[in-house]
């Protein structure tokens, strides 16, 4: 059974499509965590000398943790219907 090179671009735009609103949503929620001072992370950030790194990393963590959500749920919804 082969497939139909459209339906894989499909598919690939679909599944990076959820990625990118996982990235968004990460950066939404860690950005709103900062802004509320949300266990004093703001604080912490503005009074280390190395609060870029941790701002690097925090974001980073938080946008990987978001899109492979967003990646499993297009996974889940991408199933075949007969």
């Amino acid at each position: 059974m082969t497939q139909d090179p459209s339906d894989a671009r499909k598919l690939v735009r679909f599944m990076l499509g959820h990625m990118l609103a996982g990235l968004v949503a990460g950066l939404v929620f860690g950005g709103a965590l900062i802004a509320t001072n949300i266990a004093n992370l703001r604080t912490l950030l503005f009074a280390s000398p190395d609060g870029w790194l941790f701002a690097i990393l925090f974001f980073m963590g938080l946008c990987v943790t978001f899109g492979s959500l967003a990646m499993g749920v297009a996974i889940m919804l991408s199933g075949k219907r007969d």
